[in-house]
């Protein structure tokens, strides 16, 4: 009887992990991420702080919609709905609207319920998961831009719905928005105040800075456990040959809907800290070119690829604005006067740069490695540590 040869690891597909490398980048990255609220902060004032907090809301997005398009292969153009949800469940939980409107509601709680955060962020995940299974239950069935059309209707929907629940009942407040919703505070720490912590002073949007951060960290640690699970390898058999996938056993309804429900739940968490962050929500917020500039994170950084869904997340947040701040002052020194709107000037440089990335980086500017890559690093890195070794023989 033959005996079989035992397999080196560095022959392996496992890819080895150099835990020094990752403590010096997790050490690097934990130091960049104090220090920029300051540095930016420094440089360009709180307002570009202000900019760094809408980056990662809009990485909390980003990540939620790579769910269902990168991993699942599902096209949603109405997820800014789930965001929609989170941000009314917020303002409606911990504003006085609901009991000023109705006097039942002020018997029970006077000046309104004012939840915690610790309440809110959970129902608001909840609810926006709710709301994706009830958008992927009728639509199972179709693909591509059929799919397309319903989402982008489903998030149009939305909007209306709460642009115009104000009548009969007054729930949304209609196109005027909830105001005076609770800033977001943990115990009797408001991120709406100013704090000195070991003498150093946070104005209110480093304090969100780095919350936002936080719920990002939780969102990419539970897609990285998803994309590396049996459901991430479903979702990618889907993604790649629904038929194929169905005829090996996956359960394509059941997985379809939970990709479904988990990026519609981390939308409802970057809604419930936007409305905090906001202290104010209205249907403005969250119209359709909001879901084309989620969308076009996933597609701009990498499909799939929660690192690169991340920096599409980051330049599509701030580059816009970058835009808007210089293209003013840019015409002033070049021609003495402004000739074309910095809004559109913003938005022909804006659309422009996405026409030529789609053009020269179709898979994103950091797209997800491929499986053949893979390979040919390990076969790489294997021929050097044998090379290592036997040099080391020689030695």
């Amino acid at each position: 009887m033959t005996s079989v040869p035992r397999i080196e690891p560095s022959t392996t597909l496992t890819p080895g992990k150099n835990a020094a490398k990752t403590r010096v980048i997790g050490a690097l990255t934990v130091v960049f991420v104090v220090l920029a609220p300051f540095v930016v902060g420094a440089a360009g004032g709180n307002y570009w702080v202000r900019v760094l907090d809408f980056a990662m809301l809009y990485v909390m997005l980003a990540l939620g919609l790579n769910v269902v398009v990168g991993l699942a292969g599902l096209l949603d153009l109405g997820y800014i709905a789930f965001y929609a949800v989170g941000a009314y469940t917020a303002a409606l939980l911990t504003s006085p609207h609901l009991a000023n409107q109705f006097e039942w509601f002020a018997r029970l709680f006077p000046g309104g319920m004012h939840l915690s955060y610790f309440l809110i962020v959970p129902l608001s995940m909840a609810l926006a998961a709710l709301f994706g299974v009830l958008l992927g239950a009728p639509t199972l069935r179709l693909r591509g831009d059929y799919l397309a059309i319903v989402t982008l209707g489903f998030g149009e929907i939305v909007r209306i719905f709460m642009n115009n629940l104000d009548r009969p009942l007054n729930i949304t407040n209609g196109p005027q928005g909830i105001t005076g919703v609770d800033p977001v505070h943990i115990g009797g720490f408001s991120l709406s105040q100013v704090h000195t912590l070991f003498g150093v002073r946070l104005p209110s949007v480093y304090s969100y800075f780095y919350l936002f951060v936080l719920c990002a960290l939780f969102v990419v640690w539970v897609c990285t456990r998803l994309q590396h699970s049996r459901i991430g390898r479903a979702w990618a058999a889907i993604r790649e040959d629904e038929i194929a996938a169905k005829a090996m056993g996956i359960n394509t309804r059941n997985v379809k809907l939970l990709a479904f429900a988990m990026g519609a739940s981390f939308g409802g968490l970057s809604g419930a800290m936007f409305g905090g962050f906001q202290e104010f929500v209205s249907p403005e917020s969250f119209t359709f070119w909001e879901s084309v500039v989620v969308l076009a994170c996933v597609v701009l950084g990498g499909m799939g690829h929660i690192p690169g869904v991340i920096l599409g997340a980051f330049l599509l947040a701030v580059f816009p604005e970058f835009l808007r701040t210089t293209m003013g002052p840019l015409q002033h020194w070049l021609f003495g006067h402004q000739i074309i709107d910095t809004e559109v000037i913003r938005q022909l440089l804006y659309g422009l740069a996405m026409v030529l990335i789609m053009l020269y980086r179709s898979e994103g500017l950091w797209p997800a490695p491929k499986h053949e890559d893979r390979i040919a690093n390990l076969a790489r890195r294997a021929r050097r540590a044998e090379g290592r070794e036997k040099k080391t023989v020689r030695a």
